[in-house]
């Protein structure tokens, strides 16, 4: 046990990864930058992958400078869900892993609900269909030889740590986001795997959050026997263990790429309503239920921004979000949920499109399509988080929003006109600190419970408080023009 732990957080997200140093201890938590990387996939022979090599190094890089100045007490490492890697007999990966947005799940879904219906698949799992859940790319394998060859599977923070390490296992956070976990029984769902047609023996034993992975190994050099703890590895569960509330009635947005939208529960919902709702009962640090819906978030306006830069249109965000907040608000709304808004491709075209398929007017410059996608995903988030209230009974009297999307104020603002309720905007690092504590827990240098992890956070970040402001009629007027075009 030490007064104060140094521990690195590697915190890999869908477009870029970093590796952060912390200082955690009593009435302190610092965190700083020591190394960012994009996270760029790579398209061969028709299928989109990751770059899973080339993020190891990067890893390795940001480890060997974090490690530089002083040593470390340990590391962790978090990441997006759903995707993963299959090794051999012998430990070695079978290919790079397959990028979640690849086609290759394309009409899978259908082919296991003939096996497992998706009512029954969800009353044990408890997970939102998303097309590309970690079951649906499995059955996308099915009768090929990487699968014949295929002795285990590691989601990708455990694939990492099983290089750094040697040790295989699977961290509960992230293993509850492959719709093959028992939310209930917090293990494998191996009655359902045999049900799908997936070999069983594929899945490791499972490990929590705080749970010694074990030390580096001797070949990797100075990093050499560097602990390395799990952490909550989903980038959701350590967001949400940073979430600086006070209390249980709180909402949740994770918001970046995606945006996470829920609420923190002891027990999953299962019910059917839950399931025609597309909400997720994922697991979180400390055996919480996070009880969620996947909304397409920031990736809307990311991807238009890389249509327009593509085309030579100059678009400078800060510009954008200055224009965006000088217009008319809710002229330009589009269900945030529509699969069609899914691909890369010309974003502010089909923005354009789903608003005339709700006969409304449709935006046609760079400034009125940033104002429909921040009104858009106010929105959505108040439909979220109205339908998880009265689906899981509980009340949610201020809304935390964490992660990059922190940063734009407009959405923030929105969000707390939207929802009529107080928005706490921060921390932007929640991933990365989540991720520190847990370590730093582990080390003896953080409080025992949530709660105290939330109040240090409450005690050492910055934050900002908005409050709700306008007619709250005209969102649900907008709320109902939505409701009624889908």
């Amino acid at each position: 046990m030490v007064a104060v732990a140094t521990v690195s957080a590697v915190d890999l997200g869908a477009s870029s990864g970093r590796v952060m140093v912390a200082r955690v201890g009593p009435g302190q938590l610092t965190l700083a930058e020591v190394h960012r990387f994009a996270n760029v996939p790579v398209r061969v022979g028709g299928t989109l992958h990751w770059d899973i090599l080339r993020l190891y190094g990067d890893v390795l890089d940001g480890l060997r400078a974090a490690a530089a100045p002083g040593g470390l007490a340990s590391v962790g490492i978090d990441s997006w869900g759903v995707d993963y890697g299959l090794l051999d007999s012998s430990g070695a990966l079978l290919g790079n892993p397959v990028h979640y947005r690849d086609s290759r799940t394309d009409g899978v879904p259908e082919r296991v609900w003939a096996r497992l219906p998706e009512a029954d698949l969800y009353a044990v799992t408890g997970i939102q269909h998303l097309p590309f859940n970690t079951i649906y790319q499995l059955a996308a394998t099915a009768g090929t030889p990487q699968l014949a060859a295929a002795r285990t599977l590691l989601m990708i923070p455990d694939l990492l740590a099983y290089w750094l390490t040697g040790t295989i296992g699977a961290e509960r956070t992230n293993a509850s986001t492959t719709a093959l976990y028992d939310a209930s029984r917090s293990e494998w769902a191996a009655g359902l795997m045999e049900r799908a047609g997936l070999p069983v023996t594929l899945f490791p034993p499972l490990r929590s959050p705080g749970e010694v992975i074990g030390p580096v190994q001797a070949g990797l050099g100075e990093l050499a026997e560097l602990p390395v703890i799990a952490v909550g590895s989903h980038d959701t569960a350590s967001a949400v263990a940073a979430v600086p509330a006070g209390g249980p009635d709180f909402a949740y947005i994770s918001s970046g790429t995606w945006s996470l939208v829920g609420m923190e529960l002891d027990a999953p919902v299962l019910t059917e309503a839950s399931r025609r709702a597309g909400f997720t009962n994922e697991a979180g640090v400390d055996g919480r239920i996070r009880y969620l819906h996947n909304v397409t978030g920031l990736w809307l306006l990311q991807e238009s921004m890389r249509h327009w830069a593509a085309a030579g249109q100059r678009a400078d965000l800060d510009e954008l979000l200055r224009a965006a907040a000088g217009l008319a608000p809710l002229s330009f709304v589009v269900d945030a949920d529509d699969p069609a808004l899914l691909p890369p491709g010309d974003m502010p075209a089909r923005l354009a499109a789903a608003c005339r398929a709700a006969d409304g007017p449709a935006p046609a410059t760079p400034a009125e399509v940033t104002r429909c996608v921040l009104d858009s995903l106010a929105l959505a988030y108040r439909r979220t988080i109205t339908a998880a209230q009265e689906l899981s009974g509980r009340p949610a009297d201020v809304i935390h929003m964490v992660g990059g999307g922190v940063r734009n104020e407009l959405l923030c603002q929105l969000t707390a006109d939207a929802c009529g309720r107080p928005v706490i905007a921060g921390p932007v690092e929640a991933a990365a600190l989540g991720n520190a504590l847990v370590q730093a827990r582990t080390a003896g240098a953080a409080p025992a419970g949530l709660d105290g992890l939330r109040a240090l956070v409450r005690e050492t970040q910055e934050l900002r408080r908005y409050e709700p402001s306008g007619d709250q009629r005209r969102w649900a007027d907008a709320a109902r023009r939505l409701a009624t075009s889908s």
